[in-house]
């Protein structure tokens, strides 16, 4: 049961807000304020746990830390009438647990609270974009079953992406129909905050939701790179990881995406030997970044043999440390594929597999502890 403070200066909507609270099951309101002061003061005798707190032309940082002093134990949902994504930054990196825009539902207060106080907040979360030089590098591939990965060892949300705005088809692999697609999510980003832009991501599996690329390719023009990186900005408090899937070479959305990244892997499928030089030429566009070699990485997907000798060389040619190699095992993903699962739930013990968790242990921190095989 959350035990809830409300506190909202204006009256209408302190009534209005105080009906929805006490409508919803599994929230009792314990105490209402318009006057902060007031709240700071005389609040501590009722014992909430959750405090909403109207931050509209306010000091949010500084109320934050106030409110944070004397209910300690409390998480704090900050209330505003529009999201703002750097607002919504600043208030997430001063204690409070997420943003919900008023006036809210009942449905929207328990989702909320689902999102922020269970998920996770944008602070803890790990934006991953997938780059390619060239088309046909095994990014999206990597993406689903990465995604599993991360799901499987973390037990944490993971939302995907698909941002490959004319040739994305990453609904395809999932074997989906989307009713909607980040066409749907660009045209409704104004009105949207994070709580309501989570039904646009459909579920896959547990803990891992897509959100889907263009129906055709002709709507690459509905989806604007300000509203593309509002969409990216609230999806990072909606999920602990959240992968990027862009389209290939240096254009607006990729760049866009990897702007807002945590980390940005440059991905490439060993056919000929042009690849190296198609990579070295994008490692040197992203030297632009001051921190580039910690927030850049590379990988190479159908590597044969796929061991630590090859990911050496590939390093020694490339002149760039190699995160991770990927083997060729087409058969596997396409047998996946045609049964709605991913490669690595199929056959864990693959090859394939195998490269996919140590990637996904290098993302979580737990790379130390991984060793290549030779095969």
């Amino acid at each position: 049961m959350y035990r809830v403070m409300l506190v909202e200066r204006n009256r209408l909507m302190l009534e209005k807000l105080t009906q929805v609270v006490q409508g919803t099951n599994g929230f009792e309101l314990v105490a209402r304020y318009q006057s902060v002061s007031d709240a700071l003061g005389q609040g501590t005798i009722f014992n909430p746990n959750l405090i909403l707190l109207d931050i509209e032309e306010q000091n949010s940082v500084a109320l934050i830390a106030d409110f944070l002093k004397v209910y300690p134990k409390a998480s704090i949902l900050c209330m505003g009438e529009k999201w703002k994504a750097e607002s919504a930054s600043h208030i997430v990196q001063a204690g409070a647990r997420g943003y919900i825009i008023k006036p809210f539902t009942g449905v929207e207060l328990q989702e909320a609270v689902d999102t922020f106080l269970k998920l996770g907040t944008e602070a803890g979360c790990e934006t991953l974009v997938f780059f390619s030089p060239k088309g046909k590098s095994g990014k999206t591939t990597l993406i689903a079953n990465l995604a599993t990965a991360l799901a499987r060892k973390t037990h944490e949300q993971v939302g995907i992406i698909d941002a490959d705005l004319q040739f994305g088809d990453m609904s395809v692999f999932f074997n989906l129909a989307p009713k909607t697609t980040i066409v749907e999510a660009a045209r409704d980003v104004k009105f949207l905050s994070p709580v309501t832009l989570h039904p646009y991501f459909m579920p896959v599996m547990q803990n891992v939701s897509v959100l889907c690329g263009t129906a055709t390719p002709n709507l690459i023009d509905k989806v604007s790179i300000r509203r593309f990186e509002s969409i990216i900005s609230m999806s990072r408090s909606l999920f602990r990881y959240l992968l990027i899937d862009v389209p290939p070479g240096f254009n607006p959305t990729s760049i866009a995406a990897a702007e807002q990244s945590s980390t940005t892997f440059l991905v490439s499928m060993i056919n000929d030997a042009y690849e190296i030089d198609h990579m070295k030429r994008a490692l040197e566009i992203f030297q632009d970044w001051e921190d580039y070699q910690e927030r850049v990485k590379a990988i190479f997907t159908r590597v044969e043999p796929c061991n630590s000798q090859s990911q050496q060389e590939l390093a020694r040619k490339l002149g760039y440390p190699v995160t991770a190699i990927i083997p060729n095992e087409y058969s596997i993903v396409s047998d996946a594929a045609d049964n709605g699962k991913m490669a690595t739930d199929i056959r864990p013990d693959s090859p394939l597999a195998q490269s996919v968790d140590r990637l996904a242990d290098e993302i979580t921190g737990r790379g130390h502890r991984i060793r290549w095989s030779v095969s």
